[in-house]
């Protein structure tokens, strides 16, 4: 996509206007900010989820810890196969499942004798994964299960070290390691595990996650961390593939933990006045479960489907965690490939020609007051540059005219979120042989936001920023 930049304020330096002998500083930021890993989170947008273990081959979902490990034997794997399938449908990164519930190990660890080392398989998956990435250029992350339903000392202190030994091990030999996934399985209270005992805990302060997270930020100082609570990312409340119309990518953490019931609807809208950036990743499979099932190879998402969720995922500022898992032969199977690369193909078709490249930018004000400047013809590809106001305004609008009519579908917004999250509401409008008609509204925009709009015949269209925490700071925006 081509992007269009309305007012060139870098915020490390100074920009000088042309047309005036003075300084125009860039706005100060505004509530929580990112971190420099969560912005190359937020920018990498789509990533696939990757669940593969003995549950695969004994098509149960979750494991109950007593699978022989000789049932893992993929006959035809091929972690090269999975990669080109996700990078050739815009994935930029992987996270594959290391461990789940069953506590069957995807790599030869030491501290157990349930892992691939005891299968006729014998080779180390997270080894051949953590290299496909690395040739074809895919960021490598882990998902890790602190549930461990083969572990004997599951639910002790001991249990506890032998979780944060596997992170070593696997943050040590398999790096680097973009994102490490845990989620509220037999996490918060009133869950149970065990093979098939109860075995109950009280996870909000068994797992003692700020010491486990101190361990291996001492190995990998900008990894991201997923949880219910973050503090990397947050999950988004559901596993539909929605986030909320109303997306704040920042919450208030204090009372919140893996595990913890009840608070679906505030991970899924986030908090305007939140203290933390945590934004929202939107976690959904292309099948109906997780891992593999032949009776699900006809239920597959059709590429319209997963348009749609693109929408309601990156189209609302999160990031997409798409999960495909692999058969029993170790490959991305036939309808799942041709699935992905359909859908690839829609998103290229629709976001192909940006309209705002070519057309005439005009701005109600611009930072500094320079009349003069608001309605120059801009071009820039500089993401660190974007349009933005005076410290007291809170409102304004931007004018693209085509000189002609032109069909207009999708409308692409981001904010500059180096300098916080501001903008509470926006309309869209356009100009028709009617005159100016509403074709859309939002309230978050954050990194990203994509309106669908009815198809309309316009010469103009026209964003109005109606109102912000701070003045707006706006870096792009793309019709299509």
């Amino acid at each position: 996509m081509i992007s269009r930049s309305l007012n060139l304020l870098a915020p490390a330096l100074l920009f000088l206007l042309s047309c005036q002998d003075r300084v125009v500083e860039p706005p100060a930021p505004s509530g929580p900010i990112p971190s420099a890993a969560q912005v190359a989170w937020h920018e990498m947008e789509l990533n696939a989820f990757v669940h593969f273990t003995t549950n695969t081959f004994t098509d149960k979902e979750w494991g109950y810890g007593d699978e022989d490990p000789s049932i893992f034997n993929p006959t035809a794997f091929n972690a090269d196969q999975w990669v080109t399938t996700f990078k050739d449908a815009g994935f930029r990164g992987v996270i594959l499942t290391c461990k789940h519930h069953d506590g069957f190990c995807l790599w030869p660890s030491k501290f157990t004798e349930h892992s691939v080392k005891n299968s006729p398989f014998k080779k180390d998956v997270v080894k051949e994964v953590a290299d496909a990435c690395k040739r074809h250029g895919l960021k490598f992350g882990i998902y890790v299960s602190p549930w461990d339903r083969n572990h004997a000392q599951y639910g002790s202190p001991e249990y506890v070290q032998y979780y944060r030994n596997q992170l070593q091990e696997l943050f040590t030999n398999y790096g680097p390691i973009f994102e490490m996934w845990f989620d509220g399985a037999n996490g918060g209270d009133g869950f149970y595990g065990g093979k098939r005992e109860a075995r109950k805990i009280n996870g909000s302060t068994y797992y003692d996650w700020p010491t486990t997270l101190n361990l291996v930020r001492e190995a990998e100082s900008e990894v991201i961390f997923f949880s219910d609570a973050g503090p990397g990312v947050r999950w988004v409340g559901n596993e539909r593939g929605v986030a909320g119309e109303t997306n704040w990518n920042t919450i208030t953490p204090d009372t919140l933990f893996a595990g913890k019931g009840g608070i679906e609807n505030l991970l899924n809208t986030g908090s305007e006045n939140g203290t933390h950036w945590i934004p929202a990743e939107v976690d959904v499979s292309i099948r109906p479960g997780w891992f593999y099932h032949a009776k699900e190879d006809s239920m597959v998402k059709t590429p319209e489907q997963l348009v749609e969720i693109y929408l309601t995922s990156v189209g609302r500022g999160s990031t997409l965690l798409l999960n495909v898992p692999p058969d029993r032969r170790g490959l991305i199977h036939e309808n799942d490939v041709q699935t992905l690369a359909q859908w690839r193909a829609l998103l290229n078709e629709r976001f192909k020609t940006n309209l705002a490249a070519d057309a005439k930018v005009t701005a109600s004000a611009v930072r500094g007051d320079s009349k003069q400047f608001a309605g120059e013809n801009v071009k820039d590809n500089n993401p660190e540059t974007y349009w933005t106001l005076n410290d007291s305004e809170r409102s304004g609008t931007i004018e693209f005219s085509f000189g002609e009519q032109r069909l207009v579908q999708y409308v692409l917004l981001q904010e500059y979120i180096k300098l916080g999250q501001r903008v509470k509401s926006f309309t869209i409008e356009a100009k028709t042989n009617d005159g100016w008609k509403k074709i859309g509204a939002g309230t978050t925009i954050g990194y990203k936001r994509i309106i669908k709009v009815d198809p309309v015949e316009a010469s103009s269209v026209r964003i109005s920023i109606n109102d912000a925490k701070a003045c707006p700071v706006i870096s792009t925006i793309e019709l299509f």
